[in-house]
Parts: C-alpha cells; sequence; structure tokens
C-alpha cells in the first residue's frame, strides 16, 4: 500500500466519528485506530499501526462509537448458569466457514465436548469445545469480535 493511500486514509479516519479501520489487501494489511497520544503503540507482527489524529473532547453522540462504549460500559453482568470461557486471545467465529450455519444457537442443546465456536488465533483454527451439557441460553460475542482469554462466550443452563 502506497503512502499517499495511506494518508488519505488516515485523513478520513481522523475527520469521520469512526474509532477505527481494518483493511486488508494482497500485500499486507493497515490498521489506523484512533487515540489520545500518551496512549503507547504496541505493533503486532504483519500490522502496520497507524495512529490518526488525537481523538479529541467528543458530543455524547460520539460515546455510542465502540471503542467509548467499552471505555464507559458499567461492570458486567453476572451470568446465572455455567459460563463457557474463551481458552485464548484471538478471534471468535459462530461458524466453521463464512456464511456457513452456525455451531449453536439461542436454545440449542449441547453435550459435553460439542464444538460451540471457532477461534482463530495467529491463522490457526481452533474449535471449542462445551465444557458441561446443557441448553444454550445466550450468546454474549459477535460473529468475528475479538475476543480475550477467560472473556464469556456462551451460557449454558
Amino acid at each position: 500500500m502506497d503512502l499517499r493511500k495511506l494518508k488519505t486514509l488516515i485523513d478520513l479516519v481522523s475527520e469521520s466519528n469512526i474509532s477505527e479501520l481494518e483493511i486488508t489487501e494482497a500485500d499486507g494489511k493497515v490498521r489506523i485506530v484512533k487515540s489520545d497520544p500518551a496512549a503507547a503503540v504496541m505493533p503486532l507482527p504483519g500490522v502496520v499501526h497507524m495512529p490518526a489524529a488525537p481523538l479529541v473532547a467528543a458530543p455524547a453522540v460520539a460515546a455510542a462509537a465502540p471503542a467509548a462504549a467499552a471505555a464507559t460500559a458499567p461492570a458486567p453482568v453476572v451470568e446465572t448458569g455455567h459460563v463457557v470461557k474463551s481458552p485464548m486471545v484471538g478471534t471468535f467465529y459462530r461458524s466453521s466457514s463464512p456464511g456457513g450455519k452456525p455451531f449453536v444457537e439461542v436454545g440449542s442443546e449441547v453435550k459435553e465436548g460439542e464444538p460451540v465456536c471457532i477461534i482463530e488465533a495467529m491463522k490457526i483454527m481452533n474449535e471449542i469445545e462445551a465444557d458441561k451439557a446443557g441448553k444454550i441460553t445466550k450468546i454474549l460475542c459477535e460473529n468475528g469480535q475479538a475476543v480475550e482469554f477467560g472473556q464469556p462466550l456462551f451460557v449454558v443452563e
């Protein structure tokens, strides 16, 4: 990706209400994230991080942006039932292929050891299995969402 294209993308992000932009092309991947100037930038292997203009005090409407909402979100609600948690950091996928049938839906009955989702970590697709038999009552992650170690994924009762 050439420098002029990167500059244009940075300008577009800084002038818009979005807080993050990620573009993947054949010759690489670029992720542009608005952040405060005091934040440290930790580069990931194979990903070029280009900080955009500093985020200025925004009106209340901008608080709906995902990054701002996450920063101001109240403490997580304690779920009733058994919580299936992520065993690793990665990207959560509900199905084995894009547009494919999800492994489970709300109301699905699962058996212990049955696959419930996939977490992609370092280009490796890891099937995550139910660690308890029961009925899926909640799906706590969106397809394609980044998840952390120990983050709740499903509630099984």
